[in-house]
């Protein structure tokens, strides 16, 4: 049987060994869920990239350039990671080079996988189905805040375990632990909102419908995944 497990921060994959292993990366809010639906709304592929320099070098050549740090969408850039960016008529048929405060930094720490995929609420029943039938031990890297804990990944990481752990062993305490934190909040997630520091920077800045919508759950049915530094989906084997 396939073993589960989770990484609280980036800061502690080093701890990790994830040479043959899937490491799913967790940005609920938001880059992780801005990405899935993205995907679901038409993009090409998208590129993530760690600085605000290497997402620039891109300009001029056809792509879309999103940018956030701190909560922000960087001045000059198109866009950031808001999900609310990611729509069908600004994404359908483009490719896009992205740059984060964590997610991104996270897919970058997460480089010596087997495979890198992206998770969120908003794919989560897609995503399971696709670790399912992969099989392979699976890391759930949580990308927290500027290499610190977060509530949201963490609960979105046992959210993920609650459907599999009939299927994977649970390979430690922090798996555990991510479990029971979602039980605590299985049932009213939009409380994660004002337990959070992230959602309280969001709604300093006004953007607080952000987190209400990477809430929801199961409007996308594809598995981004991770090929020569670019992401591009797979399809959901749900319902076929």
């Amino acid at each position: 049987m396939p073993s589960i497990d989770v990484c609280f921060t980036p800061a502690l994959l080093h701890l990790y060994d994830v040479r043959a292993k899937v490491v799913v990366i967790i940005d609920i809010f938001r880059a992780s869920s801005s990405i899935c639906y993205g995907f679901e709304n038409g993009a090409l592929e998208i590129i993530p990239v760690s600085t605000i320099e290497q997402c620039e070098s891109f300009n001029g050549n056809d792509y879309l350039l999103a940018a956030e740090r701190d909560g922000a969408v960087v001045e000059g850039f198109h866009f950031g990671n808001s999900p609310y960016s990611y729509t069908a008529e600004k994404v359908s048929g483009q490719k896009i080079v992205l740059t984060t405060t964590n997610g991104t930094y996270a897919i970058e720490q997460a480089a010596g996988a087997a495979e890198i995929v992206i998770g969120s609420f908003l794919n989560l029943s897609a995503l399971c189905d696709w670790l399912l039938n992969d099989g392979r031990d699976v890391i759930l890297l949580c990308a927290g805040w500027k290499n610190l804990f977060n509530i949201e990944d963490t609960v979105f990481a046992g959210a993920v375990i609650s459907k599999l752990f009939h299927s994977f062993n649970l390979d430690g305490d922090s798996a555990v632990g991510a479990l029971d934190l979602f039980r605590l909040y299985e049932l009213k997630l939009e409380a994660i909102i004002e337990k959070s520091s992230h959602s309280r920077r969001m709604k300093q800045l006004g953007i607080e419908k952000d987190a209400l919508f990477c809430l929801q759950t199961d409007i996308c049915k594809q598995v981004p995944i991770m090929k020569n530094g670019i992401l591009t989906v797979v399809l959901s084997t749900i319902n076929s």
